[in-house]
């Protein structure tokens, strides 16, 4: 969080805070192609440098099936023939490097020689040879640390790099929107494995779940510049990124990262750096408490011609008060119907978020059975899948508020760079949880898309009768 001095005019509610492409909550339904996932023979896919390793396969695998894609993929959505990588694909071992793996001009080519230890730590796609080299022990550490199928999107990421060479850079120059659309053209990739379109690889839903996880690693460090020469793009970014090609497939990896494109990673200011932006528990809990029935007034007056009645909100000491479901199953969080009352467990959940993931973590927390309460007040349901999809929608709006400034004319507080990250952290580690929603049958990715789709669009799209 990050204080200010000048007001902002605060927003209209009523308005959509963002422009984005249309989306829709989605559930990956994994099935392997006719027949079943089969490997790729080294002999029919050569990978310089490869060796005999599980995981060049893997990568062998998912390039074969990466250039099955674009060969129909490119000519009908840019209108030109698909054209193979010049330079090929190369596998290098920065744990146990044997340079005679290589020819003279290493991972390059004569233009553009490269020695096979300037991959180490990374996949690349390099322009100027039009080549894709990867280092195998760092595929290998994230498999094994975020699943299988992260390596593939990886190789999809940086086969998406090839196709931009093909179609256009970002005519701007900009790192972050390059990087964002191959994300995007990554996801529409991996819709089509989970379809059962691909011959080599298959995807179960749980591992969409495995690969949003991953691209926190894959981020930017939290406060960087988003116009750095190498800029990726926050975890709120990537992750936006990957869901819209995910759920739209190439149309909207192609025509919407433009300039004028969102993106929400920023620097941090001189005051907020020493802490990373993240506020004082008791702090943010306070925030939370005032913004919240703020945003859920002006909503019922502006939307449903009513007047909100804002809930209680009681924290408790691990035992969960006895409140229907929420003391029989010893519940971290809910909305009490009977008592008007948010119940948040303090000791097993909001101060270990705050300590682990951050401040806007709490907030996400406390505003999902905060939506239910206000769910309850319009007549709408509080215990369903429904119910849950929307409250996270509900928590993407109330954030995307914070974030433009809604609350100004009453709190000097801002979102600092990094809190709309640690709300999708929150969803992926703990809205999955039975604790949180139980016996609703949502994904972690279900529940990132319900938030981004609310965050980019606004109420009217969560089910709120608006």
């Amino acid at each position: 969080m990050r204080q200010f001095r000048h007001r902002a005019l605060p927003l209209a509610l009523a308005a959509v805070l963002l422009t984005g492409c249309s989306a829709k909550a989605v559930a990956g339904v994994g099935s392997p192609g006719p027949g079943g996932p089969v490997d790729v023979p080294a002999d029919a896919f050569p990978i310089t440098g490869a060796g005999d390793e599980p995981i060049d396969q893997v990568a062998r695998n998912a390039l074969a099936d990466i250039e099955t894609f674009w060969s129909s993929a490119y000519p009908e959505h840019f209108g030109e023939d698909y054209t193979p990588l010049e330079g090929g694909y190369f596998s290098v071992d920065s744990e146990a490097l044997d340079e005679s793996a290589y020819p003279e001009t290493g991972i390059g080519c004569e233009e553009s020689p490269n020695t096979p230890d300037s991959v180490a730590s990374n996949a690349l796609y390099d322009p100027a040879c039009d080549l894709i080299a990867f280092d195998r022990a760092l595929l290998e550490d994230l498999a094994g640390d975020y699943g299988r199928f992260l390596v593939p999107v990886v190789m999809a990421h940086e086969f998406a790099h090839a196709m931009q060479s093909r179609f256009g850079f970002a005519a701007s120059g900009r790192s972050i929107q390059d990087e964002t659309q191959a994300d995007c053209l990554a996801g529409a990739w991996t819709a089509w494995v989970a379809a059962g379109e691909a011959e080599h690889l298959s995807i179960r839903t749980p591992e969409l779940d495995d690969v949003l996880r991953g691209f926190l690693l894959l981020r930017d460090d939290v406060g960087s510049d988003p116009e750095g020469g190498t800029a990726h793009g926050s975890y709120f970014d990537r992750v936006s990124a990957f869901y819209e090609g995910f759920d739209g497939g190439i149309p909207p990896c192609r025509d919407g990262f433009g300039e004028d494109r969102l993106f929400t990673q920023a620097p941090f200011d001189p005051t907020e750096r020493a802490s990373e932006g993240n506020a004082p528990y008791d702090d943010i809990v306070e925030w939370v408490g005032q913004t919240l029935p703020a945003f859920w007034e002006a909503v019922f007056a502006e939307f449903l011609d009513a007047d909100f009645d804002p809930p209680a909100v009681e924290a408790f000491d691990a035992t969960a008060p006895g409140c229907g479901p929420l003391g029989s199953e010893n519940r971290d969080l809910g909305f009490c119907a009977p008592d008007a009352t948010v119940y948040f467990d303090e000791t097993e959940l909001t101060r270990p978020v705050h300590d682990e993931v951050g401040d806007f973590a709490v907030a996400t927390a406390l505003s999902l059975p905060y939506a239910l309460a206000a769910r309850a007040q319009a007549g709408l349901s509080t215990d369903d899948g429904a119910a849950t999809r929307s409250a996270v929608c509900l928590t993407g709006w109330y954030t995307a508020q914070w974030y433009a400034g809604a609350f100004d004319d009453t709190l000097s507080i801002r979102l600092s760079p990094g809190d709309v990250d640690e709300a999708v952290q929150f969803l992926l580690t703990h809205g999955v949880e039975d604790r949180i929603f139980p016996d609703v049958p949502a994904t972690g990715f279900e529940l990132v898309g319900s938030f981004r789709l609310g965050f980019l669009e606004g109420g009217e799209s969560c089910d709120l009768g608006l």
